[in-house]
Order: C-alpha cells, then sequence, then structure tokens
C-alpha cells in the first residue's frame, strides 16, 4: 500500500518529479536498485545499494546500503539520507545511526551560524544524482572541521593508516549486505548495469498534473523575440539595399539612352 504522502496536496508534482529521476538512475552502474518494484510503488522512500567505484578512495569496492525519503514538496525540499548499514561506517561525517552531515542536504538559503553560503546547500536544481555524487565525494575527501564522528575525524587526523584499517573493515562488513547475483563493478567504466524492471512505459511519462516547470525563464522568449526582430531588421536592410541597387542601374541606362 503507498504511503499517505503520494496523496497528499501538492505531492502530484513530486512524484513527477522522483519518477523521472528513478528512472534515469536505473541507468546507472554505481547505483543497485535491489528491490525497484517497492520504489515504484511508493516513490517516497527509496532503499538501494551505493556501490563506491573510485580505486583511489578509502572506501573503494564498498556496497552500502542507503536509505533516502522524500518531502511532499520535493525538490523544494531536501530529501533525508542515511547509511542503512547494521555495522556502521566509520566517518568523519556520519552518525552512528547512518545519517550524514553534508551541506547538500540541509534546507535552501545562506546559514550564517554554520557559515555555508547558500550555493553549497540544498537548491530546487538539484536531485537525487547529485546528493548521491556528493556523498562519494565526501567518503574520499571528509570535512573534519564539523564532524559528526569526533573519534573518526581525530583518527583521520592523526593516525590515517588506522583510519584506512576502519574503512577497508567496512568495506568488508558491506560485501554481507550485497546481493548474490550482483556482479561488483571494478571501475565505473567497466560497471555491469542493474538488471532492467519491466514497467508501464506510461509510468514514467510527464503528467499535467502538478507539473512542475523546470524549463528557461521568461526573458528566454525575450532573447527570442529580440532575435526575430534582428532578423526583420536585416531583411529590411537587405531590401533598402537592392531597392538603392536597382534605383542606380536605372539611373545609369537613363544616362546611356540620354548620351545616345
Amino acid at each position: 500500500m503507498a504511503s499517505s504522502r503520494s496523496t497528499a496536496p501538492g505531492a502530484a508534482g513530486a512524484k513527477q518529479r522522483l519518477a523521472s529521476e528513478f528512472a534515469s538512475l536505473l541507468k546507472e552502474p554505481w547505483v543497485h536498485f535491489h528491490d525497484p518494484d517497492m520504489i515504484a510503488a511508493n516513490l517516497f522512500h527509496w532503499r538501494f545499494g551505493l556501490v563506491v567505484t573510485n580505486p583511489d578512495s578509502d572506501f573503494y569496492e564498498g556496497y552500502f546500503k542507503v536509505d533516502m525519503s522524500f518531502p511532499t514538496d520535493y525538490p523544494y525540499s531536501p530529501p533525508q539520507f542515511k547509511f542503512a548499514t547494521s555495522t556502521g561506517i566509520f566517518h568523519p561525517n556520519v552518525y552512528p545511526d547512518g545519517r550524514t552531515c553534508i551541506s547538500i542536504l540541509h534546507r535552501p538559503g545562506e546559514d550564517l551560524m554554520s557559515g555555508e553560503m547558500a550555493s553549497e546547500r540544498w537548491s530546487p536544481l538539484q536531485g537525487v544524482e547529485s546528493v548521491l555524487r556528493s556523498v562519494l565525494l565526501l567518503l574520499d575527501d571528509p570535512e573534519i572541521g564539523s564532524p559528526a564522528n569526533v573519534d573518526a575525524s581525530v583518527t583521520y587526523r592523526d593516525d590515517r593508516a588506522r583510519y584506512k584499517q576502519r574503512a577497508r573493515e567496512a568495506v568488508a562488513r558491506s560485501h554481507k549486505d550485497k546481493p548474490e547475483d550482483f556482479v561488483m563493478p571494478e571501475s565505473l567504466e567497466a560497471a555491469k548495469p542493474p538488471p532492467k524492471a519491466d514497467y508501464d512505459e506510461d509510468f514514467f511519462q510527464p503528467s499535467d498534473e502538478g507539473e512542475f516547470d523546470f524549463g528557461g525563464s521568461d526573458t528566454d522568449d525575450e532573447g527570442d523575440m529580440e532575435f526575430e526582430d534582428e532578423d526583420e531588421d536585416d531583411e529590411d536592410v537587405k531590401m533598402d539595399t537592392e531597392e538603392k541597387a536597382e534605383r542606380r542601374q536605372k539611373k545609369a541606362e537613363d544616362s546611356d539612352d540620354g548620351a545616345l
């Protein structure tokens, strides 16, 4: 049974946006939806595997279970993200319960208390893929100035070898959550796409109900009008030039007739 969120006022536009993002991420090899039907039934709650394909990462080859939930006014408000691994991840910016401290998940606008700029925080132009890529970057480059796990932050700063060992242990544990039929990609280029799910093609088609408009602004139309005006001006100039040429030719012919 679908969540009551899906029937809340204003949720239709959020469902449309999430359906489009879900369809796009199904094609990504570093995101593994082990139960796509469950997500298709409730687009406001996603559970999937996030694969670390960067060979330079301390968490390379990790298969980390992820839990994401979305508000009914998505994408105007950010989603919630957490690692759903039972054993946790030893990382400066990951809380013991799996929640992740990252700017892109914070509500839009500047925060004078934290010093975060609006460009670092959530905006409706962001999406699930940008969140996941930001999380993967955070795994490789922790922000130890504002840690969610002080022990991990101190270890990362003072004993990098120990930190790397803890990261590798987390990777080894994560493989227990990996489905048996999933082939871990060796790199992003060599990644094996997840199996395709059979869905009604109309499911992912945009609808008129609650549709969000993320296209160009009205100024784009004004720009088109300006170009049309310029084209008309060019045609006027061309016509004036042709008329002047005809007059010069006629004048020359009249002069020749007078000379005869």
